[in-house]
């Protein structure tokens, strides 16, 4: 699957149903606020997780007091990945994606750098690594 240069956010979330439409809430965090503007139109794709279409089977897993929790990172502390820098954050530093468009941030590489990393600090959105092999640039 190709993802655009122009997405604004990349997130696993819910989908629910209220009277006659469906809705999904877009946490805070998971945007740079400034890009959007109200009353703006924004396309949004759903994927799914490639878990059953049945609502009665769907995954419902809450934690304390009922509230659903997200999903866990993909990636562990110490986990190596080859991967390809995707982008430059705002702070200079590289951004790849894994499993599930996670994000991982990656300092001191450049856009289109193949490096082997190491993961130093995951969080539930985003994970931290360092580089322990740089490979040859591919862009």
């Amino acid at each position: 699957m190709e993802i655009s240069d122009r997405l604004l956010c990349l997130f696993s979330g819910h989908v629910e149903e209220r009277e006659d439409s469906y809705v999904v809430e877009v946490p805070e965090r998971e945007l740079d606020v400034g890009a959007l503007s109200e009353g703006g139109t924004y396309r949004v794709a759903l994927l799914s997780d490639g878990s059953s279409p049945d609502p009665s089977t769907a995954d419902t897993a809450t934690g304390p007091g009922g509230d659903r929790h997200e999903p866990e990172p993909p990636v562990d502390e110490g986990d190596r990945r080859e991967v390809e820098i995707d982008a430059i954050g705002d702070q200079g530093d590289g951004i790849t994606r894994v499993e599930r468009g996670f994000v991982v941030v990656v300092p001191e590489t450049d856009q289109g750098e193949r490096v082997t990393i190491e993961i130093t600090d995951v969080r539930q959105n985003v994970a931290f690594a360092d580089v322990v092999e740089r490979h040859d640039h591919f862009g």
